[in-house]
């Protein structure tokens, strides 16, 4: 058994996960829960087709080929893919319900939800759809400065004059942001004060560094791997070094769409997360994912620039190249899908941190109003075989040493040196 297969079996039981479904005719129920929102009559999904946005990104795998390979139609739905130009757009379209759903970034949900995002809008998360994943990059001037990683480019941030560095992030309170904060100040560079942070939309980034509008990005693949191959900037850290199998997209929607589609919510969750254990089931399978998501349709980027970090595959442009331990996962016995309540109060933290947001919220509060462990439990007992854990929580280390398990919310935000 690998290390991570030991760290997960403590958290997850086979035994503890829920009872396999049986279909009845043309609707299916569900043991356990007789007493749920369908049960009353039917439990067919009160909409046949849902509207799904998503960013040109790796990860929006699960939910292309939830699609592309019919588990929507398995659960009686019809997944209508919207490619989005940016997450202001996802957020907007969301919110005023041209898209029912969408591959979106936890922090953006958390964000709205908080009133930091947007206006107040009351949020929904169905569930993670992957860890990890995501990289910081750096361009090729800040190379022949002679910066390799945190220690090098202090040294030049702090011989400049504040602001001359300008590092893009794809939404203010996104995981991206968060990640690319998170690093900055642990090598003693403020985010806000020493340099200049912009908002990028991730299918812009490479372009807009070609150009030098930034001097470092933090982005979803494929795009950092893409400025490797376009030979303009290099992998500085990759964010599952920050956290080791960190959240990071989630299908997310309205509260007001789940209490008026609530069925339709659990079979979109289930073709989901049936997706997301048929993407790691196998290479084989990650790279047929890739050579899909890949297409015109969908990321329109040659291959390659996906497929290596797919499998692990990592290079970081500076003459480096390793196996990730722990690259972009998907399901991995579903782990990566349960939406722990201590992985959204995590970018609440970060949020308050950052003066994203001034007060401090009930952060177990708000956790549990939007990550829908109700919805994601039905549709892993509709899809059968899934593992649940013991706790809606869990613990993780970070790459300061800090333990976050989220039992003192807001001592952990309030313990850190440099904030806004």
């Amino acid at each position: 058994m690998k290390q991570d297969d030991k760290k997960y079996s403590g958290q997850f039981s086979r035994r503890g996960f829920l009872a396999g479904s049986v279909a009845l005719g043309s609707s299916m129920m569900i043991p356990g829960f007789m007493n749920s929102v369908w049960a009353a009559g039917t439990d067919a999904p009160e909409k046949k087709e849902i509207r799904v946005g998503f960013i040109p990104l790796t990860d929006c795998a699960s939910v292309v080929m939830a699609s592309v390979k019919k588990f929507d139609e398995k659960y009686g739905i019809k997944i209508i893919l919207s490619k989005e130009s940016s997450w202001a757009s996802v957020r907007d379209k969301l919110i005023s319900g041209e898209l029912d759903a969408a591959h979106v970034l936890y922090g953006l949900v958390y964000g709205l939800q908080v009133g930091a995002a947007g206006p107040q809008h009351d949020m929904a998360m169905l569930m993670t759809i992957n860890n990890n994943g995501q990289a910081i990059t750096l361009s090729h001037q800040l190379q022949q400065a002679g910066v390799t990683e945190d220690a090098s480019l202090k040294k030049v941030v702090d011989a400049s004059p504040k602001g001359t560095y300008t590092f893009a992030q794809t939404f203010p309170t996104g995981t991206h942001a968060m990640w690319l904060y998170y690093w900055l100040a642990n090598a003693g560079i403020h985010p806000f004060n020493d340099v200049r942070n912009v908002v990028v939309p991730p299918p812009q980034m490479v372009v807009n560094m070609k150009i030098g509008n930034m001097s470092g990005y933090c982005v979803g693949e494929p795009w950092n791997q893409r400025a490797i191959i376009d030979e303009i900037g290099f992998t500085a850290i990759t964010s599952q070094a920050i956290w080791p199998d960190h959240p990071e997209k989630v299908l997310g929607t309205t509260a007001s769409w789940v209490a008026a589609n609530p069925n339709a919510a659990r079979a979109l969750t289930a073709a989901v997360l049936e997706a997301s254990r048929w993407i790691d089931t196998s290479d084989a399978n990650r790279i047929e994912t890739s050579q899909v998501v890949a297409q015109r349709a969908y990321i329109n980027t040659a291959v390659d620039t996906i497929q290596g970090r797919m499998l692990g595959d990592y290079e970081n442009g500076l003459g480096k190249k390793w196996k990730d331990a722990h690259s972009m996962r998907f399901f991995h016995d579903g782990a990566v899908n349960f939406p722990y309540l201590s992985d959204g109060m995590w970018f609440l933290t970060q949020q308050k941190r950052w003066g994203l947001i001034d007060k401090e919220p009930d952060y177990l509060a708000v956790a549990k109003k939007i990550n829908r462990i109700d919805i994601y439990k039905q549709a892993a007992s509709a899809v059968g075989g899934i593992a649940l854990p013991s706790s809606d929580c869990r613990s993780s280390k970070l790459m300061d040493g800090k333990v976050w398990d989220g039992s003192q919310p807001a001592e952990y935000a309030n313990s850190f040196a440099m904030k806004r």
